[in-house]
């Protein structure tokens, strides 16, 4: 009996595969709908018959029932990694030694250890790797980002980040949420990482962090719910960041910028400039929380569609994405320094990852 003859790709499309179909797959999902002219979904994999079977009758997308179906498809080039941190680091390295590129939800990895090998299994394989950090990717953000760099504000004096979240016991009641061994962290690397990022990018890394972190009594983990934080940069910036799931009913996420030329905040996905001669800039839109409160699906796929687009843009024309390894390594080693600093009672260095 012959081998069964692999299934032809179509031309400008990329066979895709996802693995990992809990809550953070319905964006995913919908972004490789959307762009079904250049993806061709070639299956979504779960350990769970009743999460494919249920992911499956939602989005209408192929299931398969092993991970080697997947890493074994000569046609698949990249798989989407949706499933939680402490499995990164090992699937990571079964998709480079597959020779697939990947698509990785945020964060790297559970452990700073684990967060290193994944950006050093993809590099030392010569693949591409992606990190879903969407924020960078709202209009607002791009915005002020241009505003940075032409110098429109001057130079940055003083910042703030602000993400005051709820979440809910049901929330935290899915087994090992909030929990170091499976997420790695509390807000900071589960809640706060996407507003630090885009903050990271705006600003870059501070010199020097300080900083505070707890677990209210509102919960039973071993991961900060609560967190405050003071950075000084080389340049003689000074900024703050204070982060929490335990303020009800959440609060939109805000970044705020003081410079020579005038303030920005930015304010969920709003941007309000106010420079020094009169000018006033808006940008971006009002509205909710983007998944600050009791619901963290309660915002549009719009950025994840802009994050898996880039993805797909960067294996096209052979360039990294806008934010591959070596950039969310940056954002893991300033939450690693303000949970160091904390933990010891002093300030902590933060060193280019």
């Amino acid at each position: 009996m012959s081998a069964p003859t692999a299934p032809s790709v179509a031309p400008g499309r990329r066979r895709i595969g996802v693995i990992g179909l809990g809550m953070a797959s319905a964006p995913h999902a919908q972004s490789l709908i959307d762009l079904r002219d250049r993806v061709e979904v070639a299956g979504c994999f779960s350990p769970s018959a009743e999460r494919r079977a249920a992911f499956a009758a939602r989005h209408g997308l192929p299931t398969v029932d092993r991970v080697e179906t997947l890493l074994e498809d000569p046609t698949l080039s990249a798989v989407l990694l949706l499933t939680p941190p402490d499995s990164h680091a090992e699937l990571v390295a079964r998709c480079a030694a597959a020779g697939k590129h990947v698509l990785l939800e945020k964060p790297l990895d559970a452990t700073p250890e684990g967060a290193r090998a994944v950006v050093s299994a993809m590099e030392e394989a010569g693949l591409t790797l992606g990190v879903v950090l969407q924020h960078r990717f709202r209009a607002s953000v791009e915005r002020l980002a241009g505003l940075m760099r032409d110098g429109t504000l001057g130079r940055p004096l003083s910042a703030a980040v602000s993400v005051r979240w709820w979440r809910d016991a049901a929330y935290y009641a899915q087994p090992g949420r909030g929990m170091k061994a499976r997420d790695g962290g509390g807000v900071l690397l589960t809640q706060a990482i996407h507003t630090l990022d885009a903050f990271v990018g705006l600003l870059g890394l501070p010199e020097r962090v300080a900083g505070f972190a707890a677990t209210s009594v509102l919960r039973r983990m071993d991961t900060e719910d609560v967190v405050a934080a003071a950075l000084r940069y080389g340049n003689g910036m000074l900024a703050t960041i204070d982060a929490t799931t335990a303020a009800y009913p959440g609060y939109p996420e805000r970044i705020e910028i003081a410079g020579t030329g005038g303030s920005a905040v930015l304010s969920g996905d709003r941007l309000e400039v106010q420079l020094v001669g009169g000018e006033r800039i808006l940008a971006g839109q009002d509205g909710a929380t983007l998944g600050g409160g009791a619901d963290p699906m309660a915002f549009s796929h719009q950025h994840h569609r802009a994050v898996l687009s880039d993805f797909l843009d960067a294996l096209d024309e052979g360039r990294r994405p806008r934010v591959d390894g070596r950039e969310a390594l940056k954002v893991h080693r300033l939450i690693d320094a303000i949970l160091d600093a904390a933990a010891g009672g002093t300030t902590v260095e933060v060193a280019e990852p």
